[in-house]
């Protein structure tokens, strides 16, 4: 299926036209008939000759309803703008055809009306010229009479030309259905109506709903008047909502594959069309089905950023138009270039901006993605349409490769300047390193560590540090290491302690250097304390008081009770109910 809109001036026989095509009534209301005239959306369809199917999105001409006819007209990929022989070009026409340009619609056909009631030569060259110059230059034109059905035959096969020629949709494409239409069935519940762009819906599954962050799952799908188990855009498509209460899903909003969509109320854009700087504060953004008030903000000749009223789920590449509702006039379409995008603080912030966003295209890729955030998570660059291929360089990280690379450099030069200026540390902390490189994440830290560099314990150092310790710490351990020596057990107190310049940094770059066993504050004994200990103990008679310990030891209650308490640890002692102990493992 292929979905075209109608567009063009009030009463020059657009929902006649689709009458005439489809054989159907697209004016819904009881209140359009009565007055011949669209006001709200239409919806018919129709088989063309090679067996395709075309369904039309017929949308109102009247000025006072161009919000309607955008809505319309904003999902569709491809138009049929009407003008009537009779009356020729009309302010209308030019309104409809301007926002077609905005959208950058490419697609479509010139259809010339009641060509029995005027020779349509004139009106037919006058369209032309003013299609010159839009994106719908050089469009297939046909004259037609709906009346006498003049001309259908050769429009049919002209929509046949063009379903033909539209683009297919990628495949595996996140569904984005913007909500043109919403309303109850008894005995259903809510429906909502829509142009499916791309992407598979099935009944059963869960959606987004773009307005509230809400789940919500498909009851059950129809297209063209008929259930469906599963649908693939392009085609039009009623959707009915499970447990969904009407008045929470309307115009505007859009149903979501669930986290591959970024909602924002914050947009960088490139205009086309009117210059930037001759902007109103206030427009509307009209995109898909929205309509919605922003501020604008230029940043350089051609370049925006928008803050609208409610978030909308945008992707980088989108196009929508700027319409400035006061004096019914299209200002300009734009291409949605950030959906991130950073704050702007400090004097020339705006104009470094506009030099970021001019080498931009609206065409998402990842490497350009990259190169201007560094850094981005795969979740991030899904929500923001941009399709990922390379490889990450953690988990779900991706960098920039001269942004990570840069980081490394960084990283080396932070690990060199701690450790100098913290001679006893085994290195940085992985979270000083986080913040003073600016990353959100520890795993990226880590994942930085390159030779000669090392991750251990929570900390990242030289590899060949290990085991140094400064001269004036390593004179003073000899010295502990000597007293010991002669009597194991025996912990200098904390007095001499003082005396030798070992303070608790000094004596934990010592731990970690491995040259001292600390058992608890300020009680150091030899490394291999514990393994002599079990063989001292192991002689005595089984099982041994403290005081038996103490004495086999040669030492004091100060260090026995921790030594002990490290023993019964590491399985090499067990203590018995009677605080007693017996050796389970000997040395």
């Amino acid at each position: 299926m292929q979905v075209v809109a109608t567009a063009g001036h009030v009463d020059h026989g657009k929902s006649t036209l689709v009458r005439a095509l489809t054989g159907m009534e697209p004016d819904r209301w009881a209140e359009e008939r009565r007055r011949g005239m669209t006001i709200d959306l239409g919806f018919a369809w129709t088989s063309l000759p090679s067996g395709r199917v075309v369904a039309f999105v017929d949308v109102p001409g009247h000025e006072r309803f161009v919000p309607n006819m955008l809505a319309g007209v904003g999902p569709a990929p491809a138009a049929l703008l009407v003008v009537a022989a009779d009356e020729g070009w009309m302010p209308q026409s030019a309104e409809h055809l301007a926002a077609l340009h905005a959208l950058g619609v490419r697609h479509g056909l010139l259809v010339v009306t009641r060509c029995d009631l005027a020779d349509p030569g004139a009106v037919l060259a006058a369209a032309r010229e003013e299609l010159a110059g839009t994106s719908l230059a050089g469009v297939e034109a046909v004259a037609v009479s709906a009346v006498s059905g003049a001309g259908l035959p050769e429009l049919r096969a002209a929509l046949d030309r063009l379903a033909a020629g539209l683009p297919v949709p990628p495949a595996g494409q996140p569904v984005r259905l913007w909500v043109d239409r919403s309303f109850t069935v008894r005995g259903s519940g809510t429906v909502v109506t829509g142009t499916l762009p791309g992407g598979r819906l099935s009944t059963g599954d869960e959606l987004e709903l773009s307005s509230t962050g809400r789940t919500v799952r498909v009851r059950a799908v129809q297209s063209l008047g008929r259930a469906a188990e599963r649908v693939e855009g392009v085609c039009r498509v009623a959707v009915n909502l499970r447990g969904v209460p009407r008045e929470l899903v309307g115009r505007g909003d859009a149903l979501l594959t669930p986290g591959r969509f970024q909602p924002t109320d914050l947009v960088d854009v490139r205009l086309s069309g009117d210059r930037a700087a001759d902007l109103p504060a206030t427009l509307t953004l009209h995109l898909g089905s929205a309509g919605v008030a922003v501020r604008v903000r230029p940043l350089g000749g051609d370049t925006l950023r928008l803050r609208l009223a409610r978030p909308l789920p945008l992707r980088v590449g989108d196009r929508g138009l700027l319409r400035d509702p006061g004096r019914r006039y299209v200002t300009g379409g734009v291409t949605v270039l950030d959906v991130v995008p950073p704050p702007l603080a400090g004097r020339g912030a705006a104009r470094a901006r506009a030099t970021v966003l001019a080498g931009l295209d609206g065409r998402p890729a990842e490497a350009a993605e990259l190169r201007r955030r560094g850094l981005a998570r795969r979740g991030e660059l899904d929500r923001m349409g941009v399709p990922v291929t390379g490889r990450p360089v953690v988990a779900d990280w991706y960098a920039d490769p001269g942004h990570w690379r840069e980081l490394g450099r960084r990283l080396g030069a932070e690990v060199a300047r701690y450790t100098a200026t913290h001679p006893l540390e085994p290195g940085v902390p992985v979270e000083t390193l986080r913040r003073l490189l600016g990353l959100s994440d520890r795993a990226l830290v880590e994942a930085l560590v390159a030779a000669p560099l090392v991750h251990r314990d929570g900390r990242v150092g030289p590899a060949d540090a290990v085991g140094e310790l400064p001269e004036p710490v390593a004179r003073a351990v000899d010295r502990v290491r000597a007293e010991l020596a002669r009597h194991p057990f025996r912990a200098p107190e904390s007095a001499r302690l003082v005396q030798l310049a070992l303070g608790p940094r000094e004596i934990g770059a010592a731990v970690r250097a491995g040259v001292l066993l600390r058992l608890a504050d300020n009680v150091v004994l030899l490394p291999d304390a514990p393994h002599d200990a079990v063989r001292r103990l192991a002689v005595l008679p089984q099982p041994f008081t403290m005081s038996q310990a103490r004495q086999a030891l040669d030492t004091t209650r100060r260090v026995a009770v921790p030594l002990l308490e490290l023993l019964d640890r590491t399985g090499a002692t067990r203590r018995l109910p009677d605080d007693a102990r017996v050796v389970v493992r000997r040395g």
